[in-house]
C-alpha cells in the first residue's frame, strides 16, 4: 500500500541559509504523526511543502503513490486540506458561510453550495461542535471556538489527510485539550490521516501514534513516543536534561534543567 503522504530528499533555503536539509517521511494511511523539534528547525516549512504552499528546491513530495507538483490545486484540496497557526482574523462572515468555503474544491464554477453538498456542511458542523455557531460570525466567537470553525471548513473538503501547524498555540489548557479530542475523534472514526507540528511534547505523546524529531533541518528521531521520549533524546534535540514518567502506557517528560553539553 502506498503512504499516504511522502517526502523524499526534500530540501530548503535561502542562498546560505539552509532550512531543510535531506529530509524523508512516510505517513501511513490513518496514521496520526506529529512533528517536533526546537524553534526554527523546520517544522513549519516541511508541513508548507507537504501542502505544496511552497515548492522544495531539491526532492520530492508525493500523495498515495503520485508526485503532487504535477497535480492540479483541486485534485490536492480533494484529499488534503492544512489548518494553520492563525487564519484571517478580520473575516465578517457566519460560520456556516465559512465552512460552505471547503466544498469549493468539489464544485464547478457554475455550481452553488447545495443538496448533497449542504449535508456535508452539516456534517462538518456537527462533527467539530459548531452546529449550535453555525449562524455566528467568526468575529463573535472566542479563540477556540474560532479554531474549530477552521476546523470545520477543512473537514468539508472531505479530506483523507489533514495536516496542522501547532494549532493549539493561542488556545487555552481547555480549548487546546477540546481541539485535540475532536482530531483524534475525526482520526479513529473517519481514518483521517492527521500530520501535526506541535510544541507540546507531552500532547504528542498522548495523542499521536508516531513522532518525528526536526532539528537543523533534518530527522534525528523517529518512533512511537515510548521510544523517543528518552533523556537522550531531550539532551540532544532540546538542550535540557528530563525525568521520564509513564501515565497508563504514555510516556510524559518533566524538565530538569538545562544539559550540560549545551551549557558547554
Amino acid at each position: 500500500m502506498n503512504a499516504a503522504l511522502s517526502a523524499s530528499d526534500l530540501k530548503y533555503g535561502y542562498r546560505t541559509n539552509t532550512v531543510i536539509e535531506g529530509f524523508d517521511l512516510d505517513v501511513k494511511p490513518g496514521e496520526w504523526l506529529g512533528i517536533v523539534g526546537p524553534n526554527g528547525s523546520g517544522k513549519s516549512t516541511v508541513l508548507r511543502m507537504l501542502a505544496r504552499l511552497i515548492q522544495p528546491h531539491h526532492g520530492t513530495v508525493a500523495m498515495y503513490g503520485e508526485c503532487i507538483s504535477g497535480m492540479s490545486t483541486k485534485a490536492i484540496a480533494k484529499k488534503l486540506t492544512m489548518l494553520s497557526q492563525t487564519q484571517e482574523a478580520a473575516l465578517d462572515i457566519t460560520v456556516r458561510e465559512l465552512v460552505r468555503r471547503g466544498r469549493n474544491p468539489h464544485l464547478n464554477w457554475y455550481e452553488e453550495c447545495r443538496g448533497e453538498h449542504e449535508k456535508v456542511v452539516d456534517w462538518a458542523l456537527q462533527s467539530t461542535k459548531m452546529t449550535e455557531l453555525q449562524h455566528r460570525s467568526l468575529l463573535a466567537l472566542s479563540g477556540g471556538e474560532r479554531q474549530r470553525a477552521w476546523l470545520a471548513m477543512c473537514m468539508a473538503q472531505s479530506p483523507e489527510i489533514l495536516l496542522l501547524d501547532e494549532p493549539t498555540t493561542y488556545l487555552d489548557i481547555a480549548h487546546q485539550l477540546e481541539l485535540m479530542e475532536l482530531i483524534r475523534g475525526l482520526n479513529k472514526e473517519q481514518s483521517l490521516t492527521v500530520v501535526m507540528v506541535l510544541h507540546d511534547l507531552n500532547q504528542a505523546a498522548r495523542y499521536c501514534d508516531r513522532i518525528v524529531a526536526i532539528k537543523d533541518g533534518a530527522v534525528v528521531r523517529e518512533g512511537r513516543p515510548s521510544e523517543v521520549f528518552q533523556p537522550q533524546f531531550f539532551r540532544e534535540v532540546f538542550g535540557i536534561e528530563a525525568k521520564i514518567h509513564d501515565d497508563d502506557g504514555i510516556p510524559f517528560y518533566l524538565p530538569c534543567g538545562i544539559a550540560c553539553e549545551r551549557e558547554g
